[in-house]
């Protein structure tokens, strides 16, 4: 059955930001229509055409040719321990590795320069739980859960930190972290807010590249004028458990589902959930459709297809520790995947793993842990290349380096682009496995195999595109500093300066930066569910200006909701010789007009043009025509106008939240910081330039 379209009279629109004719796209507003389009599947474990509770189709794993039972995404039945897959626990330590790591630790604590009052009862009460972990690894969940109690870190310590949910991982990471080092401090500032943030540790890339800058440098491609359409999708959080009806207001973890309540009226809900999903929750399968259903209408892409796809992470819902499992993680990368493919029959995409593409915060642990912590989470690394390669996305040599890295890839387009996408969640601040050996910037060895892939790249006169899904900076609450810091250090090498703006020759001449101009062009993270962006500037931004812009990163918008966002996506207009983005459209869905769509099935969501990029922001910019393109010079231009006129800063936070109506203003400080925030790639930079607590609008 073919998907069914209806367009609403303009009197039941909402307003657009801008005129939809600007966008270049012949439709460009479209209402989903109410109905489910049942023929997406074969079979169902429910009446999909019911409007008071979501659809529960059966899916099979192409893959591991595993039919999913319903119990897996029943919202009525939601299992609270994961007993099938549980994180392993290390091997009991031998006594001459226990008399080495006493030795060590000692040292550490001797030399450490921070050990005053909190901070040190906390250093210490970690010595005794690591040389527990390394005597008694079995101890280990045991007594993260005593602790647990008797300082009040949870009201839920058992389904937590237990055996089944995150004890084991707890348990690992004590054992084999430098307690009284870095990892200590790292974990005592960031779990318990007991110490105070270490500095970023200071950088030697002496003989981290393999060759010199070439001299001469490479001439700047010239751009092609054709374009390429490519699309932007991140941060489905498709949520198979969600209740239809259930509470939208509950008054703790995920809401929507049915065994959460609000304790002010735990019988009768306060906010019954939305059928197409509300602000507090994530996507139900209503949502996912609609998205997917509306794209390819409002992007003229239902002949013509667009050339590639990105997706930057996070197919998985916002489950607590004890609710996930990995049954539940490959349920959903199964369903997206193959949803995206059947529905926008499409190009290539191109993915990337989110953090909650695995289990809540152990998303993914380095390759140098004892056995058998080494290879844990090698199920996902193979499940998910072995998706992209059945949907043809990747070809072999791909599937392999996923496999081996982490899931981090490279692919060589026939058209001279190469795609590189990164585990970003080795530097995710809340990843438990990112505190060991932390001096270390690049413990898991992907910044290494980043940069042997840019080296080839010059080598052979490609241009680059890093995709990846938690971002290196922005307010720098996400990421960690030293590997954001070494990836930016890399950008300062790699990245590449404006060959348009007219300080370009004397860039060529006095900068450092070992890589630039040839190889990066653009970077593309996810994560924050936010429509965001970063500049990445010379020389660690020293000096923060338009001659020292080298390159920029776009952050995609969500398709989830979550929390108190519209619903959108975003299409970049590409040249196909630099493949500098010329434009970016987004649109956007208004979440607020959900609960008006219940109980009807003529009427779905409607997702409308939100806004051009060159025209939202470039009507300040002079000397920038239409051929040139939106890359880090014209950004910094932005921000400066911006400083000029703080009404452009009101226009990029109502963007942020997808014009959400429970977006915050932006003004004062506010404005200030959100500047700041865009001028920062690394979290180094966020956390030094910026005032904190505006980051988000949510």
């Amino acid at each position: 059955m073919a998907l069914g379209l209806l367009v609403l009279s303009s009197c039941l629109l909402p307003s657009l930001t801008l005129a939809a004719s600007s966008s270049g796209f012949p439709t460009s507003i479209f209402t989903v229509p109410g109905a489910f389009p049942t023929s997406i599947y074969s079979k169902y474990y429910n009446n999909p055409t019911a409007t008071s509770a979501q659809v529960q189709p059966v899916i099979s794993d192409p893959v591991t040719h595993e039919i999913y039972p319903l119990e897996l995404t029943n919202p009525d039945v939601i299992a609270t321990i994961n007993t099938k897959d549980p994180h392993p626990l290390p091997p009991t330590a031998s006594s001459a590795k226990l008399l080495q790591s006493a030795i060590a630790q000692v040292k550490s604590i001797a030399n450490s320069t921070i050990l005053n009052g909190t901070c040190a009862k906390c250093i210490a009460s970690m010595e005794v739980a690591k040389f527990l972990a390394l005597a008694a690894p079995e101890q280990g969940p045991t007594f993260a859960v005593e602790l647990c109690n008797f300082f009040g870190f949870s009201s839920t310590c058992n389904a937590t930190y237990g055996p089944h949910a995150l004890g084991g991982v707890v348990t690992q990471v004590v054992s084999n972290a430098d307690i009284g080092g870095l990892d200590g401090q790292m974990l005592c500032q960031n779990f318990l807010s007991l110490c105070p943030r270490p500095p970023t540790t200071p950088l030697n890339l002496t003989g981290w590249f393999a060759k010199p800058k070439p001299d001469p440098l490479p001439a700047p491609k010239t751009p092609s004028g054709e374009r390429l359409k490519v699309l932007h999708l991140s941060d489905f959080h498709l949520d198979p458990r969600y209740s239809t009806g259930s509470e939208a207001s509950c008054s703790s973890a995920l809401c929507c589902r049915a065994n959460n309540f609000n304790t002010t009226s735990p019988d009768t809900p306060v906010f019954p959930a939305p059928r197409f999903g509300t602000y507090s929750c994530d996507s139900p399968y209503a949502l996912v459709l609609s998205a997917l259903e509306a794209i390819p209408v409002l992007t003229d892409t239902k002949d013509a297809d667009f050339d590639f796809m990105l997706f930057t992470g996070d197919l998985v819902s916002h489950d607590p520790e004890n609710e996930n499992s990995r049954e539940f993680v490959e349920y959903s990368e199964t369903v997206l995947f193959d949803l995206i493919k059947r529905t926008l029959l499409s190009g290539p995409v191109y993915a990337t793993l989110g953090n909650h593409d695995s289990y809540s915060q152990a998303q993914g642990s380095p390759n140098s842990l004892d056995s058998p912590g080494a290879n844990q989470y090698s199920w996902n690394y193979d499940h998910v290349s072995a998706l992209w390669e059945h949907e043809g996305w990747l070809n072999g040599s791909a599937v392999q380096s996923a496999r081996t890295h982490y899931a981090a890839y490279s692919v060589q387009r026939s058209d001279g682009l190469k795609v590189i996408s990164l585990n970003t969640n080795l530097w995710y601040r809340p990843n438990y496995f990112n505190y060991i050996n932390m001096t270390n910037p690049d413990v898991s060895g992907m910044l290494r195999m980043l940069t042997d892939e840019l080296q080839e790249s010059e080598d052979a006169g490609e241009r680059v595109w890093i995709i990846g899904h938690v971002l290196s900076g922005w307010d720098g609450t996400n990421p960690l500093p030293n590997p954001t810091n070494l990836f930016y250090q890399m950008c300062d090498a790699f990245l590449l300066p404006n060959p348009y703006s007219s300080t370009h020759e004397s860039l060529l001449e006095n900068s450092v930066d070992r890589y630039s101009p040839h190889v990066i062009a653009n970077i593309f993270w996810g994560h924050t569910h936010e429509d965001q962006h970063s500049i990445f500037y010379a020389n660690n931004a020293t000096n923060i200006s338009a001659e020292t812009a080298l390159a920029q990163a776009w952050i995609g918008p969500s398709i989830t909701p979550l929390t108190n966002l519209n619903s959108g996506f975003r299409v970049y207009e590409v040249d196909s010789a630099t493949f500098e983005i010329m434009d970016a459209f987004t649109w956007k869905s208004d979440v607020n007009t959900f609960p008006d769509l219940d109980a009807q099935l003529q009427f779905g969501p409607t997702y409308a043009f939100e806004y051009s990029t060159r025209e939202a922001y470039g009507q300040n910019i002079t000397g920038w025509t239409d051929s040139d393109p939106l890359n880090a010079t014209w950004w910094h231009l932005v921000t400066e106008a911006m400083e000029a006129d703080n009404s452009l800063v009101t226009t990029f936070n109502t963007f942020q939240g997808k014009e959400s109506v429970l977006s915050p203003t932006c003004t004062g400080d506010c404005a200030t910081a959100k500047i700041c925030y865009i001028r920062s790639g690394s979290a180094s930079i966020g956390l030094q330039n910026c005032e904190t607590g505006f980051g988000s609008v949510q």
